[in-house]
């Protein structure tokens, strides 16, 4: 719309700021609808012992278990796919449902410790089975590392790492 008067503006101003409020309210019910549906899929899907206690949320079942959440997540995204979403956006609104029922990404999961020391001893780690697999395969390219791998080993361990456990995979 080209904006040629003020009376223009002020339509083009209000119509615009309807719109978005318009976004905002349906992006807001979005998350309740998605809430909803998650509850829903607790409900009829999650494995409870004998006094109510959860035991396997839905999204973690496995084999004939699983079985029907299978079925659910066609039906879903069939309707989907029949309101005109494509693939990617049906995928991210179960992902979300997923979260909503209290599914953690991997990405946003607690690690291990991640402290320098913990990644060094990760990183002597690595460097060490590195060392072993070149002296097993006759590898000369590291004979000077050969010769330290015994301090290597030894920082390894102080740093609280298993030398029983290097060198397998």
């Amino acid at each position: 719309m080209l904006v040629t008067s003020t009376l223009e503006f002020d339509e083009a101003s209000k119509a615009l700021i309807k719109a978005r409020s318009g976004l905002v309210k349906g992006a807001k019910s979005t998350g309740d609808l998605i809430g909803t549906y998650a509850d829903a899929l607790c409900v009829m899907f999650n494995v409870f012992d004998d006094v109510g206690d959860l035991l396997t949320p839905w999204y973690e079942l496995k084999g004939k278990a699983k079985s029907g959440i299978k079925g659910e997540r066609a039906a879903f995204a069939s309707e989907m796919l029949a309101a005109g979403f494509k693939t990617p956006t049906v995928d991210v609104y179960w992902q979300r449902v997923k979260e909503a029922s209290g599914y953690i990404t991997p990405k946003n999961r607690v690690s291990g410790s991640t402290g320098i020391d913990a990644k060094n001893k990760a990183d002597l780690q690595t460097i060490i089975n590195r060392i072993f697999a070149g002296d097993e395969a006759g590898d000369s390219s590291g004979a000077i590392s050969s010769e330290y791998k015994g301090q290597l080993m030894d920082i390894f361990e102080a740093l609280g790492g298993d030398v029983n456990k290097l060198g397998t995979k």
